[in-house]
């Protein structure tokens, strides 16, 4: 367990609510919302909040019963991947972001999110992807296991197959197991975040108790080490911001279950 880390907020950003995930390049945070159609771009040198559009008519604060829940922000080469979570039939939805050209490149993940479920045996209503790494020829998805039968784990896909789901089981708070909300690989490691709310639905929302950082082991896909760092925040994107020999400092950005267009980003420093 690492008992020494430094929690902080980092800014405040006005005109974008419900953030669920979050990329720093080139100076700039990307971060996207889940009942939002655009992905937000934050230009730390001049504070400039850009918004580009992710389909034809873009909206912000959209109905939960309408909204396309995009719950993943990864980055693999020159393109951001924005990925919708799966947990209604609205939720299916992957789009590719190109941060050369600004093109933009939209995918349905029905029939994978279909395969995901028979190789987890889950019920469909408790798919529920929120966070995406990808290594070499692998993406590794995260299901986010806060429904009933609550199985956090991890999809292995490779070449577009579907070949493995690992089980994972995270720390508890008042006998409530954390779930996944975010993954981030650095060198050889995966750092993930996890949170405790108290509901068994992956719909509706509950009391959060906490969020904790963990690493996993890249090669057997085992949890080394976790550690709880606030008890109030339910913390869903994860960006690596800085790293020197000794520390490594994230952005986490959080989502307040809020209408109100306004997020803050916190800033996390751990030992290495």
């Amino acid at each position: 367990m690492i008992e020494k880390f430094q929690l902080n907020v980092f800014l405040k950003i006005l005109g974008l609510g419900s953030a669920s995930g979050i990329v720093f390049h080139q100076n700039s945070l990307y971060i996207i919302s889940d009942n939002s159609t655009f992905l937000y771009e934050y230009k730390l040198e001049n504070n400039l909040l850009k918004k580009h559009a992710l389909d034809e008519n873009p909206q912000e604060n959209i109905a939960k019963k309408d909204k396309l829940d995009f719950e993943v922000l990864t980055k693999k080469s020159n393109k951001l991947h924005i990925i919708g979570s799966g947990s209604k039939e609205k939720r299916n939805k992957s789009i590719q972001y190109n941060l050369e050209n600004q093109k933009v490149k939209s995918k349905d993940l029905s029939k994978l999110y279909k395969k995901f479920i028979e190789k987890a045996t889950i019920e469909k209503d408790e798919l529920n992807i929120e966070g995406c790494i990808f290594h070499n020829e692998f993406a590794m998805y995260f299901q986010r296991g806060n429904g009933l039968q609550g199985k956090n784990g991890i999809f292995i896909v490779e070449n577009k197959k579907v070949i493995d789901f690992i089980a994972i089981s995270l720390p508890k708070i008042q006998s409530i197991e954390a779930t996944f909300t975010d993954a981030i690989l650095v060198d050889n490691t995966i750092y993930f975040l996890a949170a405790v709310e108290n509901s068994n639905s992956t719909y509706d929302d509950g009391e959060i108790l906490g969020s904790f950082i963990g690493t996993i082991n890249l090669e057997n896909l085992t949890v080394e080490k976790s550690f709880l760092i606030s008890e109030k925040n339910k913390f869903e994107g994860i960006t690596l911001y800085e790293e020197s020999k000794t520390e490594l400092i994230f952005l986490l950005c959080e989502d307040a279950d809020s209408e109100i267009l306004e997020s803050v980003i916190y800033k996390l420093t751990i030992p290495k």
